[in-house]
C-alpha cells in the first residue's frame, strides 16, 4: 500500500499530459535536462576550484616590509585644450 504501482504512475502521467499538453512535455524534459547538465558542471567546477591551492588566501607581507617599500608619487600631467575649428555660419540669402 505504501508503494506506487504502474497504474498510479499511468494516472499521474495522464494528468500531466492533460494539464500541460503533449506538445510542451518534450520541451519541458529538454529544459530540465539542460538545467541538470549546467548544475552538474557548475558543481564539479566549484569542487575543482576548492581543491586547488591557487584559491588560498594571499600571504600577507610583514609590516616592516610594507613600511620600507618606496611609495610612488603620482605625476601631475598638464592637459592643453585643443583649438576647435568653428564651422562657417550660413549667410541669409538676399531677395
Amino acid at each position: 500500500m505504501g508503494s506506487l504501482s504502474i497504474w498510479h504512475w499511468l494516472i499521474i502521467a495522464g494528468l500531466f499530459v492533460m494539464f500541460f499538453g503533449a506538445k510542451r512535455m518534450p520541451d519541458a524534459a529538454r529544459s530540465l535536462g539542460r538545467s541538470l547538465r549546467i548544475f552538474k558542471s557548475e558543481v564539479s567546477q566549484m569542487q575543482s576550484e576548492s581543491t586547488t591551492p591557487a584559491n588560498a588566501a594571499p600571504v600577507q607581507q610583514p609590516v616592516q616590509e610594507l613600511q620600507q617599500a618606496p611609495v610612488a608619487q603620482p605625476q601631475a600631467t598638464i592637459v592643453q585644450p585643443q583649438a576647435t575649428v568653428a564651422e562657417p555660419q550660413a549667410q541669409p540669402k538676399s531677395l
